[in-house]
C-alpha cells in the first residue's frame, strides 16, 4: 500500500516543458474514483488512507496499462489534484513506469495558470483551459467528476463512478471505443 505524504501546493522545477502540438492524442486522467476507490480521506499528518475496506491505492491502473498499450503514442496529462496536493513529480512517480513514460505534464503547473482562478474552475474547465492551450489533435478525460464540464467538450469525458473506478466493464468498453474512434479518424475528435 503506497504511504503519501499531503503537502498543500506544492511545485516541482521539473515539470517538462510545454508545447502545443497539433498530431498529438491526449488522455487526461484522475487517480480518484478511476485508478482506484473515491473513497479517500487527506489528512496534512496522516496523508492521504483509503477509507474503503479492502480496496488500496492504484489497484485499477493495470487495467489502464492494458487499454493504451495497442496505443504507444497516446500521452497522458494528469488531471488529479494530486499534483496540486503532491508535487508534479510525486504524482506521477505513482504511477507504472509504462503509464509514468506517457505523461507529458498537468492540467495544473503551466506558466499562464494563476492558482486561484484555477481552483474556482471546474475540472472539466480546468482540462479544456489545458486542450486550448495544448491544441491536441484528439483526447479525452478519465474522471468521475461531471459537474461544471462545458457542453462543448462533453462528449470527450469517460465519467467513472467511485466505487468502481476503471474496473467497470460499461467504463472500460467506452475506453476502447473512444480510442479506436481517435485512432481510425483523421479529423479532431
Amino acid at each position: 500500500m503506497h504511504h503519501l505524504v499531503f503537502c498543500l501546493s506544492k511545485l516541482d522545477d521539473t515539470m517538462p516543458p510545454f508545447t502545443a502540438n497539433f498530431m498529438m492524442k491526449i488522455c487526461y486522467l484522475d487517480y480518484e474514483a478511476v485508478l482506484h476507490d473515491g473513497n479517500v480521506l487527506r489528512n496534512r499528518i496522516k496523508g492521504m488512507t483509503m477509507k474503503t475496506p479492502g480496496r488500496s491505492f492504484f489497484e485499477w491502473m493495470p487495467i489502464l496499462d492494458d487499454l493504451l498499450a495497442p496505443y504507444p503514442d497516446l500521452k497522458i496529462v494528469l488531471s488529479t489534484t494530486w499534483v496540486r496536493e503532491l508535487g508534479f513529480n510525486e504524482a506521477k512517480h505513482e504511477l507504472s513506469a509504462s503509464l509514468r513514460n506517457r505523461v507529458i505534464g498537468s492540467t495544473f503547473l503551466h506558466p499562464k495558470i494563476v492558482k486561484a482562478e484555477f481552483d474556482t474552475m471546474s475540472r472539466g474547465m480546468q482540462i479544456w483551459a489545458d486542450v486550448e492551450r495544448r491544441k491536441p489533435t484528439h483526447w479525452f478525460a478519465l474522471d468521475d467528476d461531471a459537474f461544471g464540464w462545458p457542453v462543448w467538450c462533453k462528449e470527450h469525458l469517460i465519467q467513472t463512478s467511485d466505487q468502481l473506478g476503471l474496473s467497470d466493464p460499461t467504463v472500460q468498453e467506452r475506453v476502447r471505443q473512444k480510442l479506436a474512434e481517435i485512432y481510425r479518424s483523421g479529423s479532431a475528435v
